[in-house]
């Protein structure tokens, strides 16, 4: 019985044997009239590049621009008999471009044409930057206070537009307006999500079609400054949105998956970090230790915590309480998340300006105060401390879980623990948990295995005025059934501990303890751990048990 002829390969076959012919059909050519060959649909096309042209001028010549590297561009080319050819080169060369010109197919210049429809949205907004307007952000944050309040302004949206040009600007918005940290846009087979995170939690929040999540994309690759046609590997860019007389800054994270490309996008708010130290939530007499000790001259304060727990809002907020004209402060971050006023910021690029050489040269501008943005290595770990036993005050991040695990950690890294006693101030640990809506709360029993872990925390806190009057009840998030996980919680507050530096501990460091020795040693010190934190913020309603344990290492 003879097999059935499959037309449909067939026909892909010979289309795909075409464009073959097509291709090497360019290259020949190319050779034949000196020029380079190209094949544009697996080059790299820079966004900036093919707007030099307008369309209209590409179509006209066969010609599309689609590299630029200052005044150096790539000029694609199908046919150099064209008469509009020779008007597009001297076009370019009176604007000041260096031209290196490139033989390529039909199909190459329809893959740059297609970028066209996505530049098109674009003719309002300046390259990565666009504005939004006050009163348009005011109006939305009124009406977006839930997740389905979002969902429901989206679909309107969808109703609204037939196009999608600006649907990324108006997703935007309003997740400004929730005070979103981080949207995520993550494709599947049938279907696209968009999630956003708020006060640390990832929540969905919408469903996209397919079709929408491309233009979608093209639209942030082109505000963002990314490669329109890479879609087989990772690629990073940002893009400034203009709110009244600030700048948000917003950092693009993409890569390749399974059904396309995952997009996260990072909103960096000045308003985040424009935070006076009651918002960030450190205990009154912990606070009170902390202010005298960062105005000392010389020393170091290393704050610790994972990934999102607020430790680089905290340092900000001691520099600008220690700020003032006759003191010079520099900072090396990597990357520069925020814009500090009177301070002098300088970033890193992984290669000549890294955290090493970037703290060196930072102490030949005679600084008073220096901020790294993280220790990371033995060189960046001693550098600092050598900074902080010559007449600087360095404040810096390490990852560790906790205020005890910032000696072992440095000793890891390899630095001297006899040099902590003399360099070393204050060791903070750090971690953020969502603040119970004072509307929408409710006080509720403490018992069972919640009464028996709370006695359990509190048992060891040194300073009895630090105990509260009643462990009878606590509070909770006050939620209907049907309701998300964002509803009962607005914003987030700190739970911190330190370890500070005298004379007991820094001969005792000198044995390299284990953390929970050194834990244990500095309870006399009578500040309150993160545990012992969280619990009586709890206690007092401004965050729920849940949250706390969430966040912290519980006693066994």
């Amino acid at each position: 019985m003879p097999l059935p002829f499959d037309t449909e390969a067939e026909d892909q076959k010979l289309a795909s044997l075409r464009v073959r012919e097509e291709e090497d059909l360019a290259e020949v050519l190319s050779s034949k009239y000196g020029l380079q060959y190209a094949d544009l649909s697996i080059t790299p096309v820079n966004v900036d590049a093919i707007r030099l042209l307008s369309e209209e001028e590409a179509r006209a010549s066969e010609s599309a621009v689609f590299d630029k590297n200052g005044k150096h561009v790539s000029l694609a080319i199908r046919n150099p008999q064209n008469p509009h050819v020779e008007d597009i080169k001297k076009s370019l060369a009176d604007r000041g471009y260096i031209l290196d010109i490139f033989m390529v197919s039909n199909k190459s210049l329809d893959h740059i044409y297609a970028r066209y429809i996505d530049l098109s949205f674009a003719h309002s907004s300046d390259a990565g930057v666009f504005s939004i307007p006050q009163h348009e952000l005011d109006a939305l944050k009124g009406k977006l206070t839930t997740i389905p309040a979002f969902s429901e302004y989206l679909d309107g949206l969808a109703q609204k537009h037939e196009a999608t040009s600006k649907l990324f600007e108006e997703v935007l918005v309003a997740a400004l307006a929730m005070k979103a940290s981080d949207i995520h846009i993550e494709p599947e087979e049938h279907e696209v999500h968009l999630r956003l995170r708020l006060d640390g939690l990832l929540t969905n929040a919408y469903t996209f079609d397919v079709k929408t999540y491309h233009s979608l994309v093209s639209r942030i690759k082109l505000l963002s400054g990314l490669k329109l046609n890479v879609e087989d590997r990772a690629q990073d860019g940002r893009l400034s949105v203009a709110v009244a007389s600030s700048e948000v800054e917003i950092r693009t994270s993409i890569i390749p998956g399974g059904y396309g490309e995952s997009v996260v996008l990072r909103i960096l708010n000045p308003e985040s970090i424009a935070v006076t130290f009651d918002e960030l939530g450190i205990h009154p007499k912990l606070l009170a230790r902390l202010q005298e000790e960062i105005k000392r001259p010389n020393g170091m304060l290393l704050t610790t915590g994972p990934t999102g727990s607020g430790k680089t809002t905290s340092l900000y907020t001691f520099l600008r309480y220690i700020h003032t004209p006759d003191i010079k402060i520099i900072t090396i971050e990597d990357p520069i998340e925020y814009h500090l006023p009177g301070i002098t910021q300088t970033q890193t690029d992984g290669e000549e300006y890294t955290f090493d050489l970037g703290l060196r040269s930072i102490l030949r501008q005679d600084p008073d105060v220096i901020m790294v943005g993280e220790i990371r290595d033995r060189d960046v770990a001693e550098t600092a401390i050598q900074a902080a036993l010559t007449g600087h005050f360095v404040f810096t991040t390490l990852h560790t879980n906790n205020a005890a695990g910032t000696f072992p950690r440095l000793s890891d890294l390899g630095v001297d623990p006899k040099s902590f006693s003399s360099a070393i101030t204050v060791a903070m640990a750090q971690r953020l948990v969502r603040r119970l809506d004072p509307q929408k709360r409710k006080q509720v029993p403490l018992e069972g295995e919640d009464k028996k872990m709370v006695e359990k925390i509190l048992s060891t806190i040194t300073d009895s005025t630090l105990l509260p009057s009643s462990l009878e009840s606590t509070w909770v998030a006050d939620t209907a059934e049907g309701d998300d996980a964002t509803v009962g919680y607005k914003g987030r507050v700190g739970l911190y501990e330190a370890i500070f530096m005298d004379e007991e501990l820094g001969n005792y460091l000198r044995e390299n303890p284990s953390e929970s020795e050194i834990a244990e040693s500095v309870r006399r010190q009578g500040f309150l751990t993160m545990a012992q934190d969280g619990v009586l913020k709890a206690l007092a309603g401004q965050t729920s048990l849940e949250e706390v344990f969430k966040v912290v290492d519980l006693p066994r």
